[in-house]
């Protein structure tokens, strides 16, 4: 077939080949060769194993070439050309797309060929396929962290099962908490507070031995244990430091205190793990250090009422009438009763001891270590200045050193706390009692051991405008109490004292009261005395009166407010006949203070407190 006048051009395929398809399937494909690389190409399909230089150095005459022709007859007769297998490859692809031509030609009736780029249909992909491939990699991936969760949580019981049943691995956890020393093949341990200056002398000693059988088996809740421990008989069961403070009516037999337990307190049981039989037996080692070491100090100290030390309990007088008793108190199972008991103050005898010792393992500065021991500069100076001994003691609890021991501290602390509960139920009961006016506590919230203040506010309803503040500061067996008016006075434990000053501030406020009135109403204040000395005398403190004139001056009152007499009210009307013309006195309201006053009944005025009454009287007559 005649291909006159059409151009063939012959080019490789633009496809690559895939090398690599990962995992996410992307293709990875092979470079395309470069000029030099693809003649390397077919140069390497040449066969050049094939020797053609037979002939070379042969006679080339006919007569010799064919007589040796004759003789030898090759069977193969290789190409002279190297290129020869190349071209004929050409050649057959040439006569392969003149072929190819001729079709397109018949099929489509053109008479020309276009090249163009075949695209590739993209294969059709199938949801559920999908969605099938993507749950079995999901269900490999969990597969793979479950097996891995798995082998921790093994790993982690096994190594809590190893902790917990090796024996020297509690002996270390023990070591850690403890004080431990080996006596031989035996191990012993401490649970003294000697490092800390301890001088009781009771032996903390246990012993630790190894057990057959856990302590305490999974089922009751607690963990196991290799180890026992054996607390002497001395220290077993519960102690605690008990309180009381009672009055001498409400006095009972401390005797049998001795047994006693309050509520919610049990015994240790004997399969216990040993960290909490050690924290049981230790406080009772406390309990009972703490309790010797009051009754050494009772025994020693002389106070103004004899301590009394019986057995285990220690008795003292706190105010007359009132009783402290401290009881060392041990429960081994045999009995259990109820018993009211006073925790603030026994929480405060376990830290006062605390304290102790915290002082005699850490030293107040200045340290010997970067410091000389012996005294400070100011206390080797106080011989020549001359200083007293109360100086020296303000000196020394300067530096954070008590002079007070643990059981007169505790004493001060529960003449404290009976002062301060005698004071808030005076004032209770007072608020209850006086109606009018209306009386209120605000308790200071940021308060210590022995010191503690609250204000009392004294104010009438309708006229909170006017006030009378006192307050109260309540000490250890005194009370100070800063008036209005920044006076100050003392007190004693006693609650007559403070009650009589209540009722004495309760009458000078019913005279304030008044004396405001008058300068919103405009009346003319005559006199006005907060120690009145005409009249009865009061039973306690004194009586304030107060005399004002009305506007026109044809009215007056006089008001006497005593703290046991109670409210006076008297007027006198001006009477314009008294009028002396020759008197110096040009003013007529000034006669009106002598002469005859007539009582007026209060119960009888409208209003609902003293402050309304004289609020709508004053008005009345000053409309009159």
């Amino acid at each position: 077939m005649a291909l006159a006048g059409v151009t063939v051009t012959v080019e490789p395929v633009l496809e690559h080949q895939i090398q690599e398809v990962k995992l996410d399937g992307q293709e990875v494909y092979v470079p395309p060769l470069s000029m030099s690389e693809n003649l390397s190409k077919l140069a390497h399909k040449i066969d050049f194993y094939k020797d053609e230089s037979e002939g070379k150095g042969k006679p080339t005459s006919e007569g010799e070439k064919d007589g040796d022709e004759e003789k030898v007859l090759a069977p193969f007769q290789p190409s002279l050309w190297p290129w020869d297998s190349v071209r004929n490859k050409l050649k057959s692809s040439l006569t392969e797309i003149s072929v190819l031509l001729d079709v397109l030609n018949l099929a489509k009736e053109k008479r020309y060929m276009v090249a163009e780029n075949v695209s590739q249909e993209s294969p059709e992909q199938k949801a559920s396929l999908q969605l099938l491939s993507k749950k079995k990699s999901l269900i490999e991936a969990s597969a793979c962290l479950m097996r891995g969760a798995d082998r921790l949580k093994k790993s982690q019981i096994e190594a809590s099962n190893r902790t917990q049943n090796d024996f020297h691995i509690e002996l270390l956890k023990l070591r850690q908490n403890w004080r431990l020393k080996r006596v031989g093949n035996t191990i012993f341990g401490d649970l003294s507070y000697k490092s800390a200056g301890s001088r009781f002398m009771q032996a903390g000693t246990f012993e630790v031995v190894k057990s057959s059988e856990s302590t305490l088996e999974p089922e009751a809740g607690g963990p196991k244990s290799c180890l026992e421990v054996h607390i002497p008989s001395e220290l077993e069961g519960v102690a605690y430091i008990q309180v009381e403070v009672k009055s001498v009516p409400d006095m009972m037999d401390l005797t049998s205190a001795t047994l006693k337990m309050p509520a919610g307190l049990g015994s240790v049981p004997s399969d216990a793990y040993w960290q909490q039989k050690l924290e049981v037996a230790q406080n009772v080692l406390f309990c009972k250090e703490l309790f010797a070491q009051l009754a050494r100090e009772a025994v020693q100290v002389k106070g103004t009422s004899p301590h009394m030390v019986i057995s285990n309990q220690i008795i003292t007088n706190v105010f007359p009438g009132i009783q402290l008793c401290i009881v060392l108190c041990h429960y081994t199972g045999k009995e259990k009763k109820k018993l009211e008991h006073n925790h603030v103050l026994e929480h405060s005898l376990h830290q006062l001891l605390r304290e102790v010792h915290y002082r005699n393992v850490n030293l107040d500065p200045p340290h010997p270590m970067y410091a000389t021991l012996g005294m400070t500069k100011r206390r080797r100076m106080a011989g020549p200045q001359g200083v007293t001994r109360g100086e020296l003691i303000q000196m020394a609890a300067r530096y954070g050193r008590s002079s007070d021991t643990l059981l007169e501290q505790i004493i001060k602390q529960t003449k404290h706390a009976v002062l301060r509960v005698r004071t808030m139920h005076l004032i209770d009961e007072l608020a209850v009692s006086i109606q009018d006016p209306q009386i209120t506590a605000h308790w200071n919230c940021l308060n210590n051991s022995l010191q503690s203040s609250v204000r009392i506010n004294i104010t009438s309803y309708g006229y909170e405008s006017v006030r009378t503040h006192l307050s109260l500061v309540i000490g250890v067996d005194s009370i100070q109490v800063i008036l209005k008016d920044g006076r100050t006075c003392t007190l004693s434990f006693e609650d007559k004292e403070l009650k009589d000053l209540i009722h004495w501030q309760v009458s000078q406020f019913h005279v304030l009261v008044v004396q405001q009135l008058v300068k919103f109403q405009g009346w003319l204040l005559l006199s006005l005395s907060g120690g009145i000395g005409s009249g009865d005398m009061e039973t306690f403190g004194t009586a304030a009166s107060i005399m004002f004139a009305s506007p026109k001056g044809d009215r007056v009152l006089a008001l006497k407010s005593g703290p046991s007499s109670g409210l006076t009210l008297s007027m006198k009307n001006l009477d314009p006949c008294e009028y002396n013309k020759s008197s110096p006195v040009t003013d007529p309201k000034w006669f009106n203070l002598g002469g005859q006053f007539k009582a007026i009944n209060l119960d009888r005025l409208e209003g609902r407190n003293f402050a309304s009454k004289m609020d709508m009287l004053m008005a009345k007559l000053t409309s009159g």
